[in-house]
């Protein structure tokens, strides 16, 4: 087995080890050192790849936030059709999503509602619409990292090949109109790099938050049969905090002056973010490393060059998270090969 990574060890330049299976492709889980981004996409199956060797040592994986185990469900035969995964925070939202696409693809039942595979746990919920799996994960870096641990592992205990995963969401734009849709080209730190840094016991791996440039490209086409909102491509700037972490003047706590906030966000639209949220260099981190075809895209509730607070009434809110839903749906439609009648 390879030795450990050093400290602060980027795992997107450490160079592929050589497995001693000879006939097993890259990444092997015979090998412990983590392999560069570009060894892992495409996969060579299809399938969702893991980076944990120990997997292989269990008899039984309990995914304990889903209410969901390999030895208590039919993995296989509940998921191994889906080709969609979209994440969103809320449950509501994700629950109307997964309502929305059963309208949009044509399903039976389309008008009734949709039940909470994960029903027996309080901390996500799961839908599905056909190949379509809508789950929440919540908000935060914390929050979304231990949902994807566990759907990134279903999805491989389930035997998918070809998955599609994007978020979809609200953020803050920054000089941009409220109610535009952005989708990421690249998810970027507090100081506008694009990394993810993860204390792993006590050393901080850095890893790349690059995302499918592709994909990104046919989400902004698919944007254009949509002309009722404004639909761009740009960096997301992803932070671990509301208030203070995205320079806002309304928190309890506050120790900078509306010069110096204007000034940070000024620099982050100078170095190409157009908006503002808090799960996207973790997101991107977590389904690159696994070989998944990701993507991000959010509706901006607010101009942050203008402001701090939210001040659109709930139905105009509604309205704008609608926007990725739509948007989200004419690309799996377009994928799929269905052409609306209506």
């Amino acid at each position: 087995v390879p030795s450990p990574p050093a400290r602060g060890h980027n795992v997107t330049s450490q160079r592929a080890a050589l497995c001693p299976t000879s006939t097993c492709p890259p990444p092997c889980r015979h090998c412990l050192v983590p392999q560069p981004i570009s060894s892992l996409s495409p996969c060579r199956t299809g399938l969702v790849l893991v980076r944990n060797p120990h997997l292989d040592l269990m008899e039984e994986d309990i995914l304990y936030h889903l209410d969901l185990g390999t030895k208590t469900h039919n993995l296989p035969a509940m998921f191994g059709d889906i080709k969609f995964v979209c994440v969103g925070g809320s449950p509501n939202r994700m629950r109307a999503f997964a309502q929305f696409m059963r309208r949009e693809l044509g399903l039976a039942g389309a008008g009734e509602d949709v039940a909470d595979i994960c029903a027996g746990s309080d901390r996500y919920a799961m839908y599905r619409a056909g190949p379509v799996l809508s789950i929440s994960h919540g908000m935060g870096i914390p929050s979304i990292s231990i949902m994807l641990h566990e759907l990134i592992k279903l999805l491989h205990h389930a035997k998918c090949r070809d998955v599609t995963i994007i978020r979809i969401g609200t953020s803050g734009g920054l000089g941009i109109e409220a109610g535009s849709v952005v989708i990421t080209d690249m998810a970027v730190d507090s100081s506008f790099r694009p990394r993810f840094e993860q204390v792993v016991l006590d050393d901080v791996v850095v890893r790349s938050t690059e995302l499918d440039k592709d994909l990104a490209e046919e989400l902004l086409t698919c944007s254009r049969d949509i002309p009722d909102f404004p639909t761009l491509i740009g960096h997301t700037m992803c932070t671990y905090d509301f208030y203070e972490g995205q320079g806002r003047l309304d928190g309890a706590l506050c120790s900078f002056s509306s010069e110096k906030k204007l000034d940070y966000l000024r620099r982050a639209y100078e170095a190409g973010v157009r908006n503002i949220e808090m799960e996207s260099t973790a997101f991107a981190a977590l389904c690159g490393l696994c070989g998944l075809k990701a993507a991000v895209v959010c509706v901006a509730l607010l101009d942050r060059l203008q402001g701090d607070q939210i001040r659109a009434s709930h139905e105009v809110l509604w309205e704008y998270q609608q926007r990725p839903q739509r948007l989200i749906a004419a690309f799996i439609r377009k994928r799929l090969g269905l052409v609306r009648t209506d």
